[in-house]
């Protein structure tokens, strides 16, 4: 008699705890979002092994491409911790195409990478409509990426995001300009709150606080304080754009992220020149004041974590600096005027003046 072969029920990929049904069903669930994002050059449709852009069909005809890429750090645990994930991605859109804006390139593209335990399909869905919606504020399009189960490196319930965007410029117009000098105007952009820089310290804070997340915030009652944190970062993509193109005027930009005004505004500095900003005229909104109370944050070091009220500095020449002001606040922007350039005999630094009001 012939010997027979017990069936047997082999270890599989699911088992295992990954799910490449669910990822496929992601992938459609998505492709409107894609698709609400298309622009002149790439019609943002998910399912190729890459993505493609034509610079030529969006209007450039000598392009310098830029590319950034960037995460939203430990944000990302108030979101899991509060269990609302709609606007992270529209932080980590804004991450990297702020980073572009300030070299005068226009986003074009962007691609994410979502990395978690196992995925949660109505989770995975909320943060891919906050990064849509970041790349509609942009004007780029959601060309593509990544996700990514990986059980056992990642805790359940966790996950991690990185964002690529691709800009350009025309040859001959990237910033900052070489012509900065002194006497020109220092202008800030006003920022939404927090954006995504300092959040190990932030929360660090709310423990210290004892304060739970679903708490009412105590700067913001009418929210909850996960809520109010969770603010998204400021997109200042098509307000610049359009000062910078239309009056010619602005010389240098700097995105204020980890490293406050200080570090950051240094980076487009000439040798020779420096920064003289009033610290008077930042006027941080209320969590950054409830930050350094609650934690016992000095003040030198909230301005080197936090941004403090501006998102963005601009640099243009004093003659040009109302015109600019009001383009940018005819788009929406709230700008403040926070200093001037001087000349020094060391290479460009930051010194500020005033009091910082918190």
């Amino acid at each position: 008699m012939a010997e027979t072969r017990k069936h047997r029920t082999g270890l599989t990929y699911r088992a295992s705890g990954v799910d490449i049904a669910a990822g496929s069903a992601l992938v459609d669930a998505i492709r409107p979002l894609a698709r609400s994002t298309a622009r002149p050059g790439g019609d943002a449709a998910l399912g190729g092994f890459g993505g493609l852009f034509d610079p030529k069909a969006a209007g450039f005809t000598d392009p310098i491409l830029v590319a950034a890429n960037d995460g939203v750090g430990t944000k990302l645990k108030i979101a899991i911790e509060t269990g609302r994930h709609d606007t992270i991605g529209i932080d980590l859109v804004a991450m990297c195409v702020n980073d572009l804006i300030v070299q005068g390139a226009e986003p074009l593209f962007f691609l994410d990478y979502f990395a978690c335990a196992a995925l949660d399909g109505e989770q995975a869905r909320e943060i891919m409509g906050g990064i849509a919606q970041g790349c509609r504020q942009a004007g780029a399009a959601l060309i593509g990426g990544e996700t990514a189960e990986m059980p056992g490196v990642y805790a359940p319930g966790d996950y991690d995001l990185a964002g690529f965007a691709v800009g350009a410029a025309e040859r001959g117009t990237l910033l900052p300009r070489n012509d900065v000098e002194a006497g020109d105007a220092v202008l800030g952009l006003r920022s939404s709150g927090l954006h995504a820089n300092g959040f190990s310290l932030v929360r660090r804070i709310v423990e210290t606080a004892s304060l739970p997340l679903r708490a009412p915030a105590p700067f913001a009652p009418a929210a909850s304080l996960g809520e109010s944190l969770l603010e998204p970062t400021r997109i200042y993509v098509s307000s610049l754009l359009g000062a910078v193109r239309e009056t010619g005027a602005v010389k240098a930009l700097a995105h204020i992220t980890g490293g406050g005004l200080g570090e950051n505004l240094a980076r487009v500095l000439p040798k020779g020149c420096d920064a003289l900003i009033d610290l008077a005229a930042l006027r941080p909104q209320p969590v950054f004041r409830w930050l350094a109370e609650t934690g016992d944050v000095s003040r030198e070091e909230m301005l080197k974590t936090f941004n403090c009220g501006i998102g963005m500095a601009v640099i243009v020449a004093q003659g040009h600096a109302d015109p600019v002001c009001r383009r940018l606040e005819e788009a929406g922007e709230t700008v403040v005027r926070l200093g001037l350039i001087a000349k020094d005999g060391a290479a460009g630094r930051v010194r500020f003046s005033g009091q910082l009001d918190l």
